[in-house]
């Protein structure tokens, strides 16, 4: 039986896979965030805040620090799940703070609040978002993009994208249904919504999805130079706590489901979103105990007992999005699968729809439940070719 070790230093050099890579340089591409000659000239003279984390880089440099040392007029910092450097525990709240480098004043968007209040948007010309997503829509930074663009059209803020790649660029999973409206669906996407988030900006400005008055905000999209839909691209910092290399984050928009379910997604170790398991030896050879473990997760499901299940490190997959480990686990809970799902109402905010978790205990197959999505992914499919700023899909 194999041991995970958790205690080990040597467990804490894991990267992201492409960490060496500079960022804008992946595969030669460039994005939005090192084109400052596209987007200075539009901050010149004016009082900006940025919405941004650790992932907001140009080349070794945050963001935030070449803004300044430009003579950038930077008023306010905007810091959404995680904190400005994304490390806080998922759903921990972020308090108010202040850079300590630059002096800038830090309003959490993940405490009291998770959208700008006209206050906090007083005399303010411009806000800035650079963060980077993994295209998963209950990944919560474009909630709260989408948030801070109602505020910004509220406000006649003008808000400027710089774009970046989608490192799980797919179109797949059930398209969130109306009543299912949560910090993790606030618009009507599919899990994989197969875009940027600049073309998800553009989206949620044309399509009307903005609950504001007006409902578009004065939007500016900063394009990358040579990306294309279907590319690959390895991230160069981790995007949050729990996804620290490439395989977390591929099998992140798969495995993000047991969180609703009494599964360990492997929290409280340094593989989250790796390995899978609970407390009861049915679910597999493979064994590990999460603790609470300061940078990725303090309290953890299952916290200090020994889990059983599944090591997904060196699993052969390629991304998307597949039902496989969660119909696999859900059998496996064989008499006790009422208790399977712990948290069902949580596990159908996820989904985006009550349906998935109904299918799953009528015992569908994959290939049935996939099928009940395509007439909402095609109708969802022709609304997102609209908003397209790259090539699409080879």
């Amino acid at each position: 039986m194999r041991k995970l070790l958790l205690f080990s230093l040597l467990c804490m050099l894991l990267p992201v896979a492409a960490a060496a890579a500079p960022e804008g340089a992946c595969d030669g591409v460039t994005v939005g965030a090192a084109d400052t000659a596209a987007y200075f000239p539009l901050l010149r003279g004016r009082r900006v805040a940025v919405l941004a984390n650790q992932t907001s880089r140009v080349g070794d440099e945050h963001l935030v620090d070449l803004l300044h040392r430009s003579g950038v007029r930077l008023t306010a910092i905007f810091s959404p799940e995680h904190g400005f450097r994304g490390t806080a525990d998922a759903g921990a709240e972020i308090k108010d703070s202040r850079d300590v480098k630059t002096g800038v004043p830090i309003i959490s968007l993940y405490g009291k609040n998770k959208k700008p209040t006209a206050e906090q948007l007083a005399g303010l010309d411009v806000v800035v978002f650079d963060i980077q997503d993994v295209g998963v829509r209950f990944y919560t930074y474009i909630s709260t993009m989408h948030y801070v663009m109602e505020a910004c059209a509220e406000n006649d803020v003008e808000f400027i994208v710089l774009d970046r790649p989608n490192p799980n660029d797919f179109v797949d999973g059930p398209v969130r249904q109306k009543g299912f409206e949560s910090f993790v669906g606030v618009d009507p996407l599919p899990i994989l919504h197969g875009l940027t988030v600049g073309e998800l900006a553009w989206m949620i400005n044309k399509e009307g999805w903005l609950k504001s008055t007006p409902d578009t905000c004065k939007l500016h999209i900063v394009k990358m130079e040579n990306w294309r839909h279907g590319d690959p691209y390895w991230l160069p910092v981790k995007p949050s706590p729990n996804l620290p290399n490439d395989q977390s984050i591929r099998l992140y928009p798969s495995l993000c489901f047991f969180e609703g379910t009494n599964i360990s997604v492997g929290r409280g170790t340094y593989y989250p979103f790796q390995i899978l398991g609970a407390p009861d030896a049915r679910y597999g050879d493979f064994t590990f105990t999460p603790t609470s473990l300061p940078g990725f997760d303090t309290k953890p499901l299952h916290k200090d007992k020994e889990c059983y299940g599944t090591d997904l490190r060196e699993y052969p997959f390629t991304g998307g999005l597949t039902l496989k480990f969660l119909l696999d686990f859900y059998n496996k809970a064989g008499n006790d699968q009422a208790f399977f799902f712990t948290r069902p109402q949580w596990f159908d905010l996820l989904a985006g729809t009550k349906e998935l978790r109904f299918q799953i205990v009528r015992g569908l197959k994959e290939n049935e439940i996939r099928a009940s999505w395509q007439p909402a992914l095609n109708k969802y499919k022709k609304i997102r070719k609209k908003y397209l700023l790259y090539p699409d899909y080879r």
